[in-house]
C-alpha cells in the first residue's frame, strides 16, 4: 500500500460587514476565486503561516489573537491528503493590495450572499459548510 503524503494548509476568511475577501487567479492558473492562504511550511505553525500568506497576498496585516478556527477540511486527491484549517477574522491593519500579481488577477470584497460563480470547488464547499456552522467536512476530488 502506497504511503499518502499529508499536506497542512491554512486559509483565511476575512470578513467585513457581510462581505468576504476573495482573490481571483489568472486564467492560466484556473481563473477561480479563492481565499487568502497556502501551505504551512515545516518550520511554522498554522497561524504564523496564515499571517505570512495574508500580508504576502493581500497586504493586510492580521494578528495571531484575531484568527479564530472556524472549519477543518480533510481533502483527498489522488495520492495526496490535505488537512486545511480555515480561520476567520474581521480585524486587520494595512491597505488591500495585490501582493502576488503573477498569481492573482484581482482581489476584492464579495457579499457572502452573492458570491462569484467561478469559485473554486473547494472554497465553495467550505463556505457552504462555514455558513451552516459546520466545523468539519470531508472532500474527495
Amino acid at each position: 500500500m502506497a504511503k499518502r503524503k499529508i499536506l497542512l494548509k491554512a486559509r483565511l476568511i476575512v470578513e467585513d460587514q457581510g462581505k468576504i475577501l476573495l482573490l481571483q487567479q489568472h486564467k492560466d492558473l484556473g481563473g477561480k476565486y479563492t481565499l487568502v492562504g497556502g501551505t504551512v511550511e515545516d518550520y511554522e505553525f498554522a497561524k504564523k503561516a496564515l499571517i505570512r500568506e495574508t500580508v504576502e497576498e493581500s497586504g493586510l496585516i492580521v494578528a495571531k489573537e484575531d484568527l479564530h478556527l472556524v472549519h477543518t477540511l480533510h481533502k483527498k486527491k489522488d495520492e495526496a491528503t490535505r488537512i486545511v484549517l480555515y480561520f476567520r477574522t474581521s480585524k486587520w491593519d494595512g491597505a488591500l493590495k495585490n501582493g502576488e500579481p503573477k498569481k492573482f488577477k484581482d482581489l476584492g470584497w464579495h457579499h457572502i450572499d452573492n458570491l462569484p460563480k467561478k469559485m473554486s470547488a473547494t472554497v465553495a464547499h467550505v463556505l457552504k459548510h462555514y455558513r451552516r456552522g459546520s466545523r468539519y467536512s470531508e472532500m474527495s476530488v
